[in-house]
């Protein structure tokens, strides 16, 4: 007979704490990106846009990418 508890691997263990309203400190888990930085989502959307303007041509992706992240950090200055 085979004992299944032999041939068992280990479980690792996961913990989750309480969840908490506030973002914890600078020196917490959390890190608290400030406002200014240009959000990944705004350049996407600049990008896609520039991409559609150019009657959708591939191979100009980091292009568009690196003109739509000029654009949005300007106008946020």
């Amino acid at each position: 007979m085979i004992d299944s508890k032999a041939n068992k691997q280990p479980q690792p263990k996961i913990v989750v704490g309480p969840k908490s309203s506030s973002p914890k400190s600078s020196t917490g888990n959390v890190a608290i990106m400030p406002d200014t930085v240009p959000s990944q989502d705004r350049i996407r959307v600049r990008a896609y846009e520039l991409y559609q303007s150019r009657g959708r041509e591939p191979g100009q992706d980091e292009r568009d990418w690196l003109r739509a992240e000029r654009e949005i950090l300007k106008r946020e200055r």
